[in-house]
């Protein structure tokens, strides 16, 4: 039985303008982060514009970005963010690439929402963690050090509300680095995941 439609020579449209978004300011920042990709390990377009869907499909108010880089992830968190009146922590651990973001937030028009945090994510999270009053998150973008993944999974866990989402980015590209989290998550009786195939993969995973 024939399941898929012979496509070959059409061009498939596969997402909304950005237009409908931004600002055109915003769109020619993020036009030319998206150049800096390699440089900067980036999502692309496609991943962003899917992990601001996920934050105003769950009405997310508080989450948590772990990789800032040079911001162009961070934007579109952020501007999804801001239609449901919610506000974005980033950890980044270079210290020259979270000033780069913050100058890009500012012509983004998005610095009042983000509070960014400079150093290493592990003692970020434990600090905030083994804290008097734990902040509570609604929704987790994992793309930083592949190897420490299972680490972030385990602090981000109880600080992560019911019905709550993590997002981890590079599942495809650098599975075995990250096989350790992706075993612990989809085999933990608190969430339901699923692995998304698009650009270097990501694992969704929902708080039961």
């Amino acid at each position: 039985m024939k399941f898929k439609e012979n496509l070959e020579g059409v061009e498939i449209i596969k997402k909304s303008s950005d237009n409908n978004l931004f600002s055109p300011k915003t769109l020619n920042l993020l036009s030319e982060l998206d150049k800096t990709r390699e440089d900067f390990w980036n999502v692309d377009n496609g991943s962003a514009n899917f992990l601001s869907i996920l934050i105003k499909i769950n009405n997310s108010k508080n989450a948590l970005e772990i990789g800032t880089s040079n911001g162009y992830s961070t934007i579109w968190l952020a501007n999804a963010l801001k239609t449901t009146g919610g506000k974005l922590t980033t950890i980044e651990f270079w210290d020259n690439r979270l000033n780069v973001a913050i100058e890009n937030f500012k012509k983004a028009g998005v610095e009042n929402i983000i509070e960014s945090r400079l150093g290493q994510a592990v003692m970020i999270l434990e600090e905030m963690a083994y804290s008097k009053n734990p902040p509570l998150f609604d929704f987790v973008f994992i793309d930083a050090n592949k190897s420490e993944y299972i680490k972030y999974f385990k602090l981000i866990h109880p600080m992560l509300k019911k019905g709550g989402i993590i997002a981890a980015d590079n599942i495809l590209s650098h599975y075995k680095k990250v096989e350790p989290y992706v075993i612990e998550i989809t085999n933990h009786k608190e969430y339901q995941s699923q692995l998304i195939p698009m650009d270097t993969g990501i694992m969704v995973s929902y708080k039961l």
